[in-house]
């Protein structure tokens, strides 16, 4: 065991980096399986940032759009911190050197996105928010001498002693034998659960695991049923699926489908920017029908390539030209809502263990994120996280990281199976039967790896969102059930710890040799 006094954040995506910033000049060990800045959802962020920035516009209005988009489980009082804390994370990134798109007389340039009253989306250079605020921040992360950044390494458990989190095993990214650091705090920041999906826009390395590993130690789990699915994402067959930016149809795209019919005007008064969940599912009933449901941007002509250069990038490796024909699309795990239930102060059920990122659930996004209030809800709470740890700490060494024996990474075909058992029966539309059966698929793919914790953590997330999904007998949100297609009068967020989600799943028979 390796003892340190340095605190380990788990992650190296927007929350982590900014934390590591907040707590500086406190020690910092962060834990980054990729290379600085890359495999994190925060680098392929497109949107921006929800902020009200323009006079027309307030907190109270942007609190008042996220309670209403989030389908009756947002918490109010959470909802008013964030977006009243929203235009100073503006301005600190910007202060930091991130390049948001400015007009004429020097004003923030804002986009509207689904279910937003107001345009009040901060954005770089139209989908460049995520990779231009990452790149920013990871400048200022090596210009810190606090922060020692573990590249190529994996969490993989949490060491608890009495009931308090004391450390962290670690793993190298390729496979390895684990590593213990003793620590005297850790900040879980690893990201969400959309690769534990066969179709998704997260970066392939987002399969749960920081949520799993919280979990497996006793964490109590908060609205894990609920897993945004987008409903543009650009269906090439790449894995994952590139993302055709909801600022498309902000800017006046429109969804068609084979026929060339607009489907949501039918759907909702809003029609494509309605609530995602409801777009989401529009989207998949034309793809399930076969009517190949697609994004028509030729109106926008020339401005794809100029102003949506993330987009214009992936339609060329598709062989697509969105000036002369609409973007194929598909509806793709995105965004959890669900994680590590925190206080406003990102603490988490167990002593010593903190969260924030998309790996937390605030309650801030109820049954539903509003579009773009992920990362605003990274920064708030990554800052109030770290402040909350405290930045007074003693000096700390750099930890000298052993190199520990190889060892198998999880199984790639079980991984597969997880990821088809997932969309086949937690997917966009579930019932009983589907969830029950994916449960058990889980609990078989479990047992035929039992030794690799990095599969046990995406087990423990998988059969947390499945369980969850299965007591939630209503529809609601992101969470939409066949078999019990209507809203309860009472809404509730839920809470669950993994030994909870395990007594509702089923034991599964052997499987034949």
């Amino acid at each position: 065991m390796i003892r340190t006094d340095r605190v380990v954040i788990v992650g190296a995506g927007l929350a982590a980096l900014y934390a590591a910033l907040v707590l500086a000049p406190r020690p910092v060990l962060m834990i980054s399986p990729d290379p600085l800045g890359q495999g994190a959802s925060s680098a392929w962020a497109q949107g921006g940032v929800a902020a009200a920035m323009d006079p027309a516009d307030s907190a109270a209005l942007h609190a008042a759009d996220t309670l209403r988009a989030g389908a009756g489980l947002v918490d109010a009082d959470v909802a008013r911190l964030v977006t009243a804390e929203a235009r100073d994370h503006i301005l600190r990134l910007t202060a930091l050197g991130t390049p948001f798109d400015r007009g004429a007389a020097g004003g923030y340039v804002l986009s509207r996105e689904a279910a937003h009253s107001l345009a009040r989306v901060v954005r770089v250079q139209g989908d460049q928010a995520g990779a231009q605020i990452m790149r920013a921040l990871a400048a200022a992360i090596r210009a810190t001498p606090s922060v020692q950044v573990a590249e190529g390494w994996v969490a993989t458990g949490l060491r608890t002693d009495g009931g308090r989190v004391a450390g962290i095993d670690l793993a190298r990214s390729s496979g390895s034998a684990t590593v213990t650091v003793a620590a005297p705090a850790v900040l879980i920041a690893g990201g969400g659960s959309g690769g534990l999906y066969a179709v998704t826009t997260n970066p392939p390395r987002i399969r749960g695991e920081a949520l799993g590993m919280a979990a497996r130690a006793g964490a109590v789990i908060s609205d894990a049923e609920f897993v945004q699915f987008h409903p543009t994402a650009i269906a090439s067959g790449a894995d994952p699926a590139p993302l055709a930016t909801e600022a498309l149809r902000g800017e006046g795209a429109h969804l068609v489908n084979a026929h060339g019919v607009r489907f949501m005007t039918a759907l909702h008064p809003d029609a494509e920017l309605a609530p995602r969940d409801i777009v989401a599912r529009g989207v998949y009933a034309e793809a399930r029908a076969g009517r190949r449901p697609a994004l028509d941007c030729r109106a926008l002509g020339p401005r794809i390539a100029a102003d949506f250069p993330a987009v214009a990038a992936a339609c060329a490796r598709a062989g697509i030209d969105p000036a002369r024909r609409p973007i194929p699309v598909a509806a793709a795990a995105h965004y959890h809502m669900g994680g590590i239930a925190t206080d406003l102060d990102g603490r988490s059920s167990l002593p010593g263990l903190w969260a924030c990122g998309e790996a937390a659930s605030t309650g801030l996004h109820g049954a539903n994120r509003l579009a773009s209030n992920g990362l605003l809800e990274a920064l708030v709470f990554a800052r109030r996280a770290a402040l909350s740890i405290g930045r007074d700490g003693p000096p700390a060494a750099p930890v000298a990281l052993p190199d520990p024996a190889p060892a198998a990474p999880p199984d790639p075909v079980l991984v597969a199976r997880l990821r088809q058992a997932m969309t086949a029966g937690a997917g966009v539309l579930r019932d009983a039967q589907g969830l029950t059966e994916a449960l058990r698929g889980i609990a078989r793919i479990e047992a035929a790896q039992p030794d690799c914790p990095r599969l046990a953590n995406m087990t423990a997330t998988a059969t947390l969102i499945c369980a969850a999904a299965l007591a939630r007998q209503e529809s609601r949100g992101a969470h939409c059930r066949t078999d019990f297609p209507d809203p309860l009068p009472d809404a509730r967020r839920s809470r669950m710890t993994l030994a909870e989600a395990l007594a509702l799943r089923p034991i599964p028979e052997p499987e034949p040799s």
